[in-house]
Parts: C-alpha cells; sequence; structure tokens
C-alpha cells in the first residue's frame, strides 16, 4: 500500500466570529443596565467616542426647525431688526465717581469662593444598618471588659443572615479562649437585645424568647413550639390537642399567638437591595391598535469624535502608529454606535411580531395568553432562534397588563377537551383564581381543581397542577387550610 500527498482544492463558506460580530452579539444579551455600563466604559476607554450632549441637540433641532420653517425665520430676522433700531442714548452729565462709590459701599453682599469649604456630600448618603453593628452598638452601650467585649464580638460575628447563631457555646469557648460560662453570660445577655429573638441558636430557641419577651409563654404555646413544631407545620392541630391533652379551640388560639412571632429575627436588617425594573419598551394602546415605543432615557447618545475625523482627513496632523491607533479606534466606535442601533431595531421587531401573535393578552390580560415559542417569532422576522433568545433575556415591556420579561410571552401548550391549545401561563393564572376563591376551611385538592378545569375545557393532570401551583408559589391544601 503506498502512501503519497495529494493537493486538493476546496471551496466552502464559514462564518468567522470577529471581534465586531462578538461586541454585537454580546450587546444584543445585555440588559438596558447592562448595557449602559458597557457604553460608558467605552466612552472612558475610546477617545475617538464622545456623547451628544442634551444642549447641543437641542440647539441642533432648533437649527432644523427654523430651517424647515421660513415663515419663522423671517418673523425672527424681523424681531431681531426691530430690536436693534432701539436707541438707548446715555446722559452725558453722569458723576461717575458716586455711582461707583455707591455701589462700592460695603453692605450685606456675600461672595461666591472656590476657596470655601463645601458640605461633604458623601455624609447625606443614606447607609442601611446592619444587623452586626446594630447589636455591638448595643452591646457596646452596657460598658463591657475587654473579654466580654471579646465574646461579645464573636458572637455577633458568627451570626447568619438571619439573626441565627452558628457555633455552639463550646465552640465560641474553645475559639475565643475563654470559660463556657462567661460565653453563656454574655450570649444571654445579647439575647435580649433588639431585635427580639435574635442570636438564637435554633428557630424553637428564637420563638421561645419572643414568647417570653412579649409575655405570651402560655405552657400550650411553649410545649408547641418545644415538641411539635413539625405538626405546626403541617396544620395538624388535632395531634397537637391530643399530644397536650387540651381542646382544638385552645390549641388554635396558641397557633395563633405564635403566628405573630418572627421565625427570622434579622429579616429587617437584611441587605439584599431591592431590584427595580427599568422597560426596554413601552406599549401603549392608542384607541383601537397598540404603539411600540422604545426607551431612550438615561441611553447615551453616541457619535465619533470630530476632531479626531478632521485630524484623519486629508492633511491629517496624525502618522505613523498614531495614525493606525486611531483608525482602530474610530472603526471600534462606529461600530459600537451601529451595534447598538442594530440591537434596538431587533428588539423593536421582536416586539411587533410578540405583539401580533398576542394581541389578545394585549387587550384581555393573562387568561387570554397563547401558546408560542421560539421558532414562531425567528421565522416571523426572519431570523435564528438564537437571535429571539438573545433579545428576550432580561429585557422587560411595560404593557397596560403590567411590566413582563419578554420571555413570559414564550409559554409550552396545553391541550384543551375540545378546540385550540391554551398557554401554560394561562393555566396557572386560572390555578391561581380557582384557590383565590376556595373555601379557606375546606381547600381543593390538586385532583379537585383538575376536574374543575376539565370542566372549563383544559386537560391538565393531578401532577401538573401540583408542579403549576409550586411555580406560582402556592401551598398543598392540607397546608392552606384554616380552622
Amino acid at each position: 500500500m503506498a502512501i503519497e500527498l495529494r493537493q486538493q482544492l476546496k471551496l466552502t463558506q464559514q462564518l468567522v466570529m470577529t471581534p465586531q460580530l462578538q461586541m454585537a452579539i454580546r450587546l444584543l444579551q445585555l440588559s438596558r443596565l447592562e448595557l449602559v455600563d458597557t457604553i460608558r466604559q467605552e466612552l472612558e476607554e475610546n477617545p475617538a467616542l464622545e456623547e451628544v450632549q442634551e444642549e447641543i441637540r437641542s440647539e441642533e433641532r432648533m437649527a432644523d426647525a427654523l430651517e424647515s420653517d421660513p415663515m419663522e425665520d423671517k418673523s425672527a430676522e424681523g424681531s431681531e431688526a426691530q430690536e436693534v433700531k432701539i436707541e438707548e442714548k446715555l446722559p452725558e452729565d453722569i458723576d461717575w465717581s458716586n455711582y461707583i462709590e455707591e455701589y462700592n459701599a460695603p453692605g450685606r453682599v456675600s461672595f461666591e469662593s472656590e476657596d470655601r469649604e463645601a458640605p461633604r456630600y458623601e455624609a447625606f448618603i443614606a447607609q442601611r444598618e446592619s444587623l452586626s453593628s446594630h447589636l455591638l452598638w448595643q452591646f457596646l452601650m452596657t460598658s463591657p471588659d475587654p473579654e466580654e467585649e471579646k465574646i461579645g464580638s464573636l458572637i455577633i460575628g458568627n451570626l447568619d443572615k438571619n439573626g441565627f447563631l452558628d457555633l455552639s457555646v463550646e465552640e465560641l469557648a474553645e475559639t475565643g479562649g475563654v470559660e463556657v460560662g462567661r460565653v453563656q453570660k454574655v450570649l444571654a445577655l445579647l439575647q435580649g437585645f433588639d431585635p427580639v429573638g435574635v442570636c438564637a441558636r435554633s428557630l424553637q430557641e428564637s420563638l421561645l424568647i419572643q414568647a417570653r419577651h412579649y409575655g405570651c409563654d402560655d405552657p400550650v404555646v411553649t410545649a408547641i413550639i418545644q415538641n411539635h413544631i413539625n405538626h405546626l407545620e403541617n396544620k395538624n392541630y388535632k395531634a397537637i390537642a391530643k399530644a397536650l391533652k387540651v381542646s382544638i379551640d385552645h390549641v388554635i388560639a396558641a397557633v395563633s399567638v405564635i403566628k405573630g412571632l418572627e421565625p427570622r429575627p434579622g429579616r429587617e436588617f437584611s441587605d439584599d437591595t431591592p431590584h427595580y425594573i427599568n422597560p426596554d419598551i413601552y406599549v401603549y394602546k392608542l384607541e383601537d391598535d397598540f404603539i411600540i415605543v422604545l426607551n431612550d432615557d438615561g441611553m447615551p447618545k453616541l457619535r465619533v469624535n470630530c476632531f479626531y475625523q478632521n485630524a484623519m482627513g486629508k492633511g491629517g496632523m496624525l502618522a505613523g502608529s498614531a495614525k493606525e491607533y486611531m483608525q482602530e479606534k474610530m472603526r471600534a466606535a462606529a461600530w459600537l454606535i451601529k451595534s447598538i442601533q442594530q440591537r434596538q431595531k431587533t428588539i423593536y421587531r421582536v416586539m411587533e411580531s410578540i405583539l401580533k401573535f398576542q394581541r389578545e393578552f394585549f387587550e384581555k390580560g393573562i387568561a387570554y395568553l397563547k401558546p408560542l415559542i421560539l421558532k414562531d417569532v425567528a421565522e416571523d422576522i426572519e431570523m435564528h432562534e438564537s437571535t429571539i433568545s438573545r433579545v428576550t433575556t432580561n429585557k422587560y415591556v411595560f404593557t397596560p397588563q403590567g411590566i413582563f420579561e419578554l420571555k413570559y410571552f414564550f409559554n409550552s401548550s396545553i391541550n384543551r377537551v375540545e378546540g385550540d391549545a391554551v398557554a401554560s401561563a394561562s393555566v396557572q393564572e386560572r390555578i391561581r383564581r380557582i384557590i383565590e376563591g376556595e373555601d379557606p376551611r375546606k381547600p381543593y385538592s390538586d385532583e379537585k381543581i383538575s376536574k374543575i378545569l376539565e370542566a372549563s375545557n383544559i386537560d391538565i393532570a393531578r401532577r401538573t397542577v401540583a408542579k403549576y401551583r409550586e411555580m406560582i408559589k402556592i401551598l398543598p391544601s392540607n397546608k392552606r387550610k384554616q380552622f
């Protein structure tokens, strides 16, 4: 068998991921806030890129308006000519020395100076107090000795975000090199601080501390917290009443007291910042039609720097490596501007297609949401499914029905007994409404909800009802029951 080398000419087409194409894809999947941060970073790094100021844009609009309306231009010229004709002659016999002395006389006149001490604006910024600083402040008010201060700082430093102590007393004593009795003494002191129930080692201990603090440590309340917390979770009040040998009414009264306690004492000091949604698109209803408006508020308006454009032109001042550097930066700036414009155009087209498919939702509400997949929109606007997926990720739209993520409009289908399929989100909304209208003393089981939906022409199994109920964060029937 002979081995030989051969040359073969083959013509193929291949998509090359250039840096510009990678940037366009990356910008497409960014959220609005991430896009603004990316633009700000590019403005800092690229000298050929600049932001168009609002004053410049307003002057350009004014110039365009004057050019578009010649009658206004003529009237403006006439008014200016009329103002120029006004002549004011000053009398020649003015005593300028008295005039200057009068206005130079000392009086209640204040002057702004750059040297004056300006307020420290960082002092005006609101800062949320943390749980550890709040407890440490209370602890230092008790004037502890150095060893107690060390123990207190060690205990406070080992609290989780809910205010519970992660370590045992023995572990704290071993870590701090102190006696167990001193740790227990300081821990008992800290457990009496605000918020009530903090520094507990378990949920039961926290609830007992709160019950004693509020004076509601009834024997039944204490027994339920200590020994029957699992029955309390499952609302098995009959088992509690049987075990404690008390009436069911007494148990219900004790449970109502326990419900008023805080299971997570450190909740109010949580450092979780709320996530505010700024919609990328607005959909308004105007008479019998809908209009789509892209949200450009706060979005920097970009352009290529005119100075560098002139410097790169004929007879420019740049040459050699400096010219190559600026050419690269100007290409990057132009491609960024083009990519942002393409991103906005793509979002608009996707929203326009979604509006066409889900028009009944925008008019009537969630119950009329139809099944929709990415492929439907991709075929409608002649784009790839991956592009639609990137566009609908972390993008929000304001509609007459509320604010929704674009992903929300893509739902799997649930078959009806007769007729077309219905969207899964509509079924979830129907389940939520059924549970809201049930008798709290006799809540519907998942099987019962399935039969109610079947009577409403929706074919759905009990397991699917349970899955959808968990997705909308609704408890099962045995935990929804009220006495």
